[in-house]
């Protein structure tokens, strides 16, 4: 469970805007890097330090700002000095236990989401929190760990397609919110991969191990919907233009975000219901095998009581039994013992319960 619950105890008595990494470190060294674009120009850049970013934030290009590594709280509290972001914001960049939400600071949008990805070797969705902030003619990403999921926008802004290089600060956001909505597919298509695999399995072999994996696809389900949910809401509200640094000319393509959002919940219930459908195979399958071999033996019985009660009679010690003198009478009652066990064999096929 630590993916869904993190611990906060250490910012415990902390006074609000206290600056405490919550969760895994999960880069060594910090990164940044900028890109600076206008229609006809693009500049790409690594930087020792956030400060040297800004310089080249002007009205007459986008500047996009990212930065890989969240856990050093010198550099966080850099980037609120040199783009006078609020203490409490800068709070929630470095908790990664945040649900999905956006925030109006009037200069600026504040928005948290979660990247997922698919790990094939354990079988396991893996979470990192994203953060970005909007503003007039920049925004900057905070990642947890460096990826590639935003690597075809940084392409599309160096090659010079599509729309990003025309658009804006606000069509980035767009464009980089719809690259990890755009990732949820991926990850939904590998479960749906890994959920068929557990339901062969289910039909063919069940075991122990077939209910591990139950419960661990339950489990990513409450982490799929934990963090698409609130998704839903941020994108809706930035859709409806709640927000004067979003243009109405970018709705309509948060709509077709919105749209997909809805999609990925949808196949998440799904999911969810066939999770627990098959819980409810399993048992029900250990319950017909335990009632299979319950019925195996039921049936043994049977046939062996009467023999039994017959050899218990001719196994009693007493001396006057009238077949202990008569030539034939232990093939006799022994054949007698066979043709009642055969005749017990038959009627039970015919009665087909064996």
């Amino acid at each position: 469970m630590p993916r869904l619950f993190k611990i906060r105890s250490k910012k415990a008595g902390l006074p609000p805007g206290s600056l405490v990494h919550i969760g895994e470190k999960k880069l060594e060294k910090v990164k940044i890097s900028a890109i600076e674009y206008s229609e006809m120009y693009c500049h790409e850049r690594e930087v020792s330090n956030i400060g040297e970013c800004f310089p080249i934030k002007n009205d007459q290009t986008t500047t996009w700002i990212t930065i890989c590594g969240i856990h050093n709280v010198e550099n966080i509290e850099n980037v609120g000095k040199f783009a006078n972001i609020h203490p409490l914001l800068l709070e929630d960049i470095m908790n990664t236990d945040h649900r999905p939400k956006i925030e109006d600071f009037e200069d600026y949008i504040f928005i948290v989401l979660k990247l997922l990805t698919f790990n094939e070797t354990d079988k396991r969705i893996e979470a990192e929190q994203i953060s970005l902030i909007l503003g007039k003619n920049y925004v900057i990403s905070f990642q947890e760990k460096e990826s590639d999921v935003f690597n075809p926008v940084r392409e599309r802004i160096k090659n010079g397609k599509g729309r990003v290089k025309k658009m804006g600060a606000d069509y980035l956001a767009y464009t980089l919110l719809d690259a990890i909505v755009d990732g949820y597919f991926v990850v939904l298509e590998k479960q749906g991969e890994y959920i068929e695999a557990i339901e062969e399995e289910l039909i063919t072999n069940p075991s122990i191990e077939t209910l591990k994996k139950i419960h661990t696809v339950r489990s990513e389900m409450l982490l799929l919907r934990k963090s698409v949910w609130p998704l839903r809401d941020v994108v809706n509200m930035m859709r409806k233009g709640e927000f004067p640094l979003v243009r109405s000319i970018i709705h309509v393509y948060l709509r077709d975000v919105y749209d997909h959002t809805i999609h990925i919940m949808d196949t998440i219930e799904t999911f969810r219901d066939m999770a627990t459908g098959m819980l409810d195979i399993y048992l029900s399958s250990v319950s017909n095998k335990m009632n299979e071999v319950m019925k195996v033996l039921t049936l043994i019985a049977t046939i062996f009581i009467p023999l039994t009660f017959i050899s218990g009679i001719y196994g009693m010690n007493f001396k006057y039994l009238p077949e202990l003198d008569w030539r034939w009478g232990y093939f006799a009652v022994l054949t007698g013992m066979g043709i009642m066990g055969i005749s017990m064999v038959v009627y039970f096929r015919k009665k087909k319960w064996i």
